[in-house]
């Protein structure tokens, strides 16, 4: 009976030597093995590994590909003395753990250190080109340099960058205001220049139709005084004609046109003798006084 007890005894021991003997690498890790914090070895492959027990410990890094993303934006003076607010992230790798671990020992001072080196070759870089260069077909030969100054830098602390990119550039709020105000008053010129455009030629046209208007009215008077003179002379001939052919039925068609003049609705009041020439037609159907 004493036996079983000894067995979980060795057994416990056994599993406790082997928990602080053994360790595993995984896929995306690698590791550095430290007795009493100066580094050993350095584990870059996946799998079971071992160290000497209560003497050395592991400090694992990521194998994969990492990100780092400024925190603010820095702004950037172009070399056209234009200004610019600059987003930057970066993505790394660890390519050399043990060289990491004696220069910056953890990830968050790794990526302080590597936004500073970003931050400050991107002020280098674009403060030799202009913002047509960063808007144009340049932009990935920019980028390119700025990832070759970073990825030189950071090689001393054992990292590989593997890509670096401008994530936003703009205008401080203050330039983009002065933008705005300028591109508005460049605006309302334009719109003055057009509505100042527009009433000139409003004013043409207007003078124009007034011309025209006054040629074709004068125009159409002419040809109706000329049509009404061409009128009247007509009626003259056919009156003159008329009276010509019958004399006492013109003379008497001239007095019955006169006495409706007269005796319609006028309500003026006329005193005339009985004899007058004008009431001749009253007293005969011939135009004489009967006996």
């Amino acid at each position: 009976m004493r036996i079983q007890p000894l067995i979980l005894i060795v057994l416990a021991v056994v599993a406790f030597l082997g928990y602080n003997t053994l360790f595993i690498v995984q896929q995306t890790q690698q590791a550095i093995v430290l007795q009493f914090g100066e580094p050993k070895r350095t584990v870059q492959k996946p799998g079971l590994r071992w160290k000497i027990p209560f003497i050395q410990n592991v400090i694992f890094y990521e194998n994969r590909v990492l990100s780092m993303v400024s925190q603010s934006s820095e702004q950037v003076i172009l070399s056209d003395q234009k200004r610019l607010e600059v987003d930057t992230y970066a993505r790394y790798s660890i390519d050399d753990p043990l060289k990491f671990y004696q220069t910056v020992r953890t990830v968050r001072i790794a990526q302080e250190r590597l936004e500073a080196m970003v931050d400050s070759s991107t002020r280098r870089v674009l403060g030799n080109h202009s913002l047509v260069d960063i808007l144009s077909e340049q932009r990935s030969g920019i980028i390119n340099t700025i990832r070759s100054e970073v990825n030189a830098s950071a090689s001393a602390l054992g990292i590989s960058i593997v890509d670096v990119r401008i994530r936003r550039a703009d205008y401080p709020d203050a330039t983009s205001q002065n933008i705005f105000n300028r591109m508005k008053s460049e605006r309302e010129r334009e719109a003055k220049e057009f509505r100042a455009t527009g009433e000139e030629e409003a004013q043409k046209i207007r003078a124009t139709a007034n011309k025209e208007r006054t040629v074709i009215i004068a125009e159409a008077n002419r040809q109706a005084e000329i049509t009404r003179g061409s009128g009247d002379s007509r009626s003259i001939s056919i009156y003159a004609e008329a009276f010509g052919v019958d004399e006492d039925f013109y003379a008497f068609y001239r007095s019955m046109q006169a006495y409706r003049k007269s005796f319609g609705d006028n309500p003026t009041s006329m005193v005339l003798s009985p004899n007058s020439e004008f009431f001749r037609f009253f007293g005969s159907k011939s135009g004489g006084v009967e006996k």
